[in-house]
């Protein structure tokens, strides 16, 4: 899906992929992992970086150099690198962002992927560049994009 030209990643996360986004072992090894960049509205500044934890709402563009990231959600012990934990690739310069589009320390990438204003319609549709009721955020304050 796009947003404004911007491609838009959209997943529904089953529980064991929630459950490792909770993970120390992950958490030692991203660059932010308690989302302090401004790269999400205030209800989605949270472990999850979403509204309900099993869904994940990204905008699908490296804080790199704007490339697109691939989506691989399983653990892998050599795809698409060593040792992966599931989440997002970009395959230009190998920037990585667990399933949650925090970005890995050690990665060309300076931020975690923006989550875009959006709310939940209901139990089956979400709607994308809308706040939910009572919230005001501009998608223009955040870090990078």
């Amino acid at each position: 899906m796009r947003w404004r030209s911007r491609p838009v990643f959209i997943v529904n996360r089953t529980p064991a992929a929630v459950k490792t986004l909770q993970d120390p072992k992950l958490q030692a090894q991203l660059s932010d992992p308690a989302s302090s960049a401004p790269q999400q509205p205030p209800y989605a500044d949270n472990w999850h970086r979403s509204v309900k934890p099993e869904y994940s709402v990204l905008v699908g563009i490296c804080t790199h150099l704007g490339c697109i990231p691939m989506f691989y959600p399983d653990p892998s012990d050599s795809l698409p690198a060593a040792n992966w934990l599931g989440g997002y690739f970009c395959p230009c310069h190998g920037s990585k962002y667990d399933l949650a589009g925090r970005v890995f320390n050690g990665v060309p990438a300076p931020y975690n992927l923006p989550v875009p204003p959006y709310r939940l319609v209901s139990d089956t549709t979400i709607r994308i560049g809308e706040n939910p009721p009572d919230v005001t955020w501009d998608f223009a304050s955040i870090a990078q994009i």
